[in-house]
């Protein structure tokens, strides 16, 4: 665009622009005589330079004003785009992880996320930027020769159909390289979650194999996908190059034979049009990055759009205590279409305590699980003081009840700080409170530093009687209502189990608890006791009812007194 002004300054020939046909190079160029004849070709030079590094120093620094506002608008929406899919997934129903893969999930939320920041949201902002850049030089171009820009508009289609071909199958192969991403990342953590496992069985080696097989199907899935996008920019520097050639061929011959153009406009208009093929290339990257991101929105929008089987009621009240009990009435819950549970029903009275046992699978855990809403009830229903329990608040409802699991689920944090999850308005007085009657406050003093030792991933420092007592601790220091205990003292040794259970029978007499163990021995003790088999209450009673009727649970009893 300079050519012709230069060539006025320097040499001071400028009678062929200003018999230009294009009115805006006219204009420049007039002022620009009338500036040399002025103040000489030296100060209209030195202009010229004033207002190119002008010109300069403004395109970039509105380019840092747009990263400046768009950066953070970029940064705060993919980190809302990944507290969605957390907060989804802890409103999400117990049974949807049962049906997933971990590692896929973990996949979904770390490197979907990342995709799509850096794909789909990185191409966004070229689809903005790139297309103002092309539409602002055509617009330029245009003035200075409509036929030439009228030229060039006929090729570009054809520059977007070939791009378009081959970016095509990005969106399905990206989500290949997502999956595959998945399995790998759920091998390492089946791995790290039963290393001890892995080194006692010396599978080693076959585990070391299946992680290379999952490691080989994502290396060739990324290779699929880096041929097809890393050909999408030399492609349409190939074709921008072509177009260029073409734009020199006809814009040649416009200014060789037809006289339409002026060789040095003509130049001008060359160096300009050179400036579009950048953008072109930055915008085919852009579409295959698209379609790339595409592919990871969709993964994470399979978790967002995923149904929340468990819902609040809108008319839902809040739950601040009951006076009468709980109420199983004909309650069965199926998975799919397995029945686990079938046509149950049963009172706790408040204060009372019902044991279930029964042999695995028998619907136990199961059963538990639905009290607090883990799950929802296929058919019948499970009312408190004779509500429905879905009438009230979740948070409301799980905040009367304490929950220990079969396997001590821990967090990497301190004791202290995993007791207190509980309940987080607890003081050190009530979690050392809950420790003693867990019977954990003697070994956590052993620890060197007491209630502030962090425990590791998953409570891997504690031992795992250790680990049980703790949570033991943590569903204490809540004071709940009710309690649910699921094999609350499978895990502790006799001398542990005694002390411990001591203390829970002391806490049951003011709460209302609901008690799963294979030890029956922890359970004579109980108001009522059902025995499940296939999902079904075949005997019911107390301790010593069940042992006369000699029936199965007596077997049950046997059975564990010969062990």
């Amino acid at each position: 665009m300079l050519m012709p002004f230069l060539q006025l300054i320097f040499t001071g020939e400028g009678s062929a622009l200003t018999q230009s046909s294009n009115q805006l190079i006219q204009t420049v160029n007039t002022y620009l005589y009338q500036s040399i004849e002025t103040n000489g070709r030296a100060h209209t030079l030195g202009l010229i330079c004033i207002l190119m590094t002008g010109f300069i120093i403004g395109k970039n620094l509105f380019l840092y004003l747009a990263y400046y506002v768009l950066n953070p608008l970029k940064h705060q929406l993919v980190n809302r785009l990944r507290e969605e899919v957390y907060e989804k997934v802890l409103q999400l129903p117990i049974g949807y992880f049962s049906e997933k893969k971990k590692g896929d999930l973990i996949s979904r939320m770390t490197n979907d996320v990342y995709e799509v920041e850096v794909s789909l949201i990185g191409a966004l902002e070229g689809w903005i930027r790139d297309p103002l850049t092309i539409l602002i030089t055509l617009s330029v171009l245009f003035l200075i020769s409509p036929q030439l820009t009228l030229f060039i508009l006929l090729l570009i289609p054809v520059l977007g159909l070939v791009i378009g071909r081959i970016t095509r199958s990005l969106k399905r192969i990206s989500q290949e390289v997502a999956i595959r991403f998945g399995e790998t990342l759920s091998v390492l953590d089946e791995t790290l979650s039963g290393l001890r496992v892995v080194k006692a069985f010396g599978i080693e080696p076959l585990l070391t194999n299946k992680f290379k097989e999952s490691n080989r199907r994502l290396l060739a899935s990324r290779n699929r996908i880096g041929y097809r996008r890393d050909l999408a920019s030399p492609l349409s520097e190939i074709m921008g190059v072509a177009v260029f050639t073409g734009v020199l061929y006809y814009g040649g011959k416009l200014v060789l034979q037809q006289q339409l153009l002026e060789a040095s406009a003509f130049i001008g208009f060359l160096g300009i049009f050179y400036n579009i093929i950048n953008p072109a290339k930055a915008l085919s990257t852009s579409f295959s990055n698209m379609r790339k991101g595409s592919a990871a929105i969709n993964r994470i929008e399979e978790i967002l759009n995923a149904p929340l089987v468990v819902e609040e009621a809108k008319d839902a009240t809040t739950l601040t205590g009951f006076s009468e009990g709980i109420e199983f009435k004909n309650v069965s819950f199926s998975y799919g279409d397995k029945e686990v549970v079938e046509n149950i029903s049963f009172t706790i009275p408040k204060g009372k305590t019902v044991a279930l046992v029964g042999s695995s699978g028998a619907g136990k855990s199961t059963l538990a699980d639905l009290l607090p809403r883990f799950h929802d009830v296929t058919s019948g229903e499970i009312l408190i003081d004779g509500r429905n329990i879905k009438s009230f608040t979740l948070s409301s409802l799980r905040k009367q009840m304490s929950i220990v699991t079969q396997e001590p689920i821990l967090f990497n944090d301190t004791i202290a700080g995993n007791i207190a999850m509980g309940d987080s308005s607890a003081d050190a007085k009530a979690i050392e409170q809950a420790a003693r009657i867990a019977n954990a406050h003697n070994f956590i003093l052993q620890k060197e530093e007491g209630y502030a030792t962090n425990i590791g991933d998953r409570g891997a420092k504690l031992s795992g009687g250790e680990r049980q007592r703790v949570t033991i601790a943590r569903a204490l220091v809540k004071n709940p209502a009710i309690l649910i205990l699921d094999e609350a003292t499978s895990s502790l040794d006799t001398e542990s189990e005694r002390l411990v259970q001591e203390a829970i029978n002391n806490m049951m007499q003011q709460r209302t608890s609901l008690v799963i163990a294979h030890r029956l021995s922890t359970i004579r003790h109980a108001d009522e006791i059902l025995v499940l088999q296939q999902g079904k209450i075949v005997e019911r009673g107390r301790h010593e009812e069940l042992i006369a009727r000699n029936g199965f649970y007596k077997k049950l009893v046997d059975l564990q007194e010969v062990r």
